[in-house]
């Protein structure tokens, strides 16, 4: 029996019209790649452009925040006009920087204050350990201090020399009341020269809490009742004023502070070192 061939042909649709298969050739699977290739990579364009602005975004907020003021005192291009003396209360217990387990608080209250500076040296007194943020610090460094947020709380203070940090500069108008920073007893009261004129006092004291080490207090007139052998407690015992030493000599944290910087200058040495015993 022979079976006639039947070959598909065009099919009619309902209206009578031929309906033809599309035919899918290499060509046209190509084209089709491409056009999905390309897709893809206008998508991961946006995507990355997406990206570029958020992070755009992103570096600027924390640039904002690094410089918004909020977190440290800065001081201002102009000239800043001078407050007058804080005579009328102490200072509250605000610890300023910290040799081992010594705490040297304000010396001044802290309505006096115009500012806080470390002068860095290599030798000399022994080296403090500032408490509160470095207001000029780097922009690496203030950016990673907000990334990680390993802020600092306290009293901002400048670095007025690079080193190890190890003098403490409280800044005061002259005629501002300075108090002992540390519990202790006073060991020596000298004169304070500069360019052979007397400026001040150089006042020595010996902590209880560390009786191996001497706080100097420099920029002192001291009252006329101190008394070598006297105990004096931290924020409480009054020391004298501060001395008006930017006449005599140029003050470092004057470019941070009005009143040309005047200032109770802290080290902190061994007694063997200032041979105390």
């Amino acid at each position: 029996m022979i079976v006639p061939l039947l070959l598909a042909g065009p099919r009619k649709r309902a209206d009578g019209l031929a309906t033809v298969r599309s035919m899918t050739t290499p060509r046209s699977r190509h084209a089709a790649r491409l056009r999905a290739s390309r897709r893809r990579a206008q998508a991961r364009a946006r995507w990355f452009a997406l990206a570029i602005a958020i992070g755009v975004v992103g570096v600027g907020t924390l640039l904002l925040t690094a410089f918004d003021g909020s977190a440290v005192q800065r001081s201002s291009g102009g000239p800043v006009p001078a407050p007058l003396p804080v005579t009328s209360a102490p200072p509250e217990p605000q610890v300023l920087a910290t040799v081992g387990n010594l705490r040297l608080q304000s010396p001044v209250a802290q309505g006096g204050v115009t500012a806080v500076g470390f002068h860095g040296s290599k030798e000399g007194p022994l080296v403090l350990q500032p408490v509160g943020p470095q207001a000029n610090e780097g922009l690496v460094a203030r950016l990673w201090r907000r990334i990680t947020g390993s802020s600092k709380r306290g009293l901002a203070w400048y670095q007025l020399e690079s080193g190890d940090l190890r003098t403490l500069d409280v800044g005061a108008v002259a005629g501002t009341d300075v108090y002992s920073p540390v519990d202790g007893t006073i060991v020596a009261i000298r004169d304070h020269v500069v360019s052979g004129r007397v400026v001040g006092a150089e006042i020595e004291l010996r902590p209880t809490s560390a009786p191996s080490l001497v706080v100097l207090l420099q920029n002192v007139r001291p009252d006329r009742a101190l008394e070598v052998g006297a105990n004096v407690a931290a924020g409480s015992s009054k020391l004298g004023r501060v001395t008006d030493i930017s006449r005599f000599e140029q003050q470092a944290l004057a470019r941070h502070a009005p009143d040309g910087g005047n200032n109770v200058s802290i080290q902190v040495y061994t007694s063997a070192t200032l041979n105390l015993t």
